[in-house]
């Protein structure tokens, strides 16, 4: 079973969970990864039409949209190989406002972290958006060694509150690729604007963490030099054509060759080799927005409403 559907219920992974994934984990090598998939905002398993499973959760997605690309084929399940381990595509509500959302996702960390301890196992996770909330909201739960890797994309979600999950025991065993790109800015902007972090105001993860934390690596992969140092790798990602997207880190060709290595087989993208490579100066934030002709007055209030 290279792939299971789960879905939690506010705090609480559902009711069936346990016995189910007793059955998958047992048939599953002790040393195949684990990996876990969290989507992000509007999706929600109880309506069909929004149905995570059926889109970027599914090996086989129905979801007629462009966006509906598999992300446990991406990683590399449903090959049927002996060794391919086991994904599980997390579901969770994150429909309504994105108040509601974001205050569910915290929740749903909750519920993660309860899963993340019936595993009994190192998990690997990834997430989008506001389920890069769910997957932090989790560490603070769990015990070290917990979660190996976490990969982040386009994290709806603070920097003050990634910091409190990474100072937890879990997270300062963990390791972080919090995956950005200059495409996001404006919804960071608007997460900014709209949102109140948990743990103190701050900027949202797509201005980075840094590169302090040992564990914890910002990776822009529309920057010209992180590109190149991932091309040298063997990693190529194309220039980004977009102004603004906030599903780029997932739908860029070449990212999920990335992503499938750096959780597969983590011994050939050491952490400290990615923090070693990566710019210390990636492109700083609205570049992309407002490349070529500016509006003095959107440039002059986004300045304002991130300082």
């Amino acid at each position: 079973m290279p792939l299971m559907q789960l879905n939690v219920d506010g705090p609480f992974p559902a009711s069936q969970t346990k016995d189910a994934l007793e059955r998958a984990l047992a048939a599953t090598p002790a040393q195949a990864p684990v990996v876990i998939c969290i989507h992000g905002y509007k999706f929600s398993p109880q309506v069909p039409q929004h149905d995570p499973h059926d889109h970027i959760l599914s090996l086989d997605p129905g979801a007629r949209c462009p966006k509906a690309l598999s992300w446990p084929r991406g990683l590399g399940f449903g090959s049927n190989a002996a060794d391919e381990g086991l994904c599980i595509a997390l579901g969770w509500e994150a429909r309504g406002t994105i108040w509601q959302a974001y205050a569910q996702a915290r929740l749903a960390g909750e519920a993660l972290a309860r899963l993340i301890w019936t595993i009994k196992r190192p998990v690997h996770v990834i997430g989008h958006s506001l389920g890069a909330r769910v997957a932090l909201s989790a560490l603070p739960h769990l015990s070290e060694g917990a979660v190996g890797r976490m990969i982040l994309l386009a994290a709806a979600e603070f920097r003050s509150t990634a910091s409190v999950a990474m100072d937890s025991a879990a997270g300062r065993s963990a390791e972080v690729i919090n995956v950005t790109s200059r495409e996001n800015d404006l919804f960071d902007l608007m997460a900014e604007l709209a949102l109140t972090p948990d743990h103190g105001a701050s900027r949202t993860l797509g201005s980075g963490l840094g590169q302090d934390l040992r564990g914890w690596c910002d990776l822009q992969i529309d920057d010209a030099g992180t590109r190149a140092c991932l091309a040298q790798l063997g990693y190529t990602i194309p220039e980004a054509d977009k102004r603004v997207c906030h599903w780029s880190p997932y739908l860029r060709d070449g990212v999920f060759d990335l992503y499938r290595t750096a959780l597969r087989h983590p011994e050939q993208l050491p952490i400290g080799l990615l923090k070693h490579l990566m710019s210390d100066a990636p492109a700083p934030r609205y570049s992309r927005l407002f490349r070529g002709p500016r509006t003095p007055s959107l440039l002059s209030f986004s300045r304002k409403a991130s300082s």
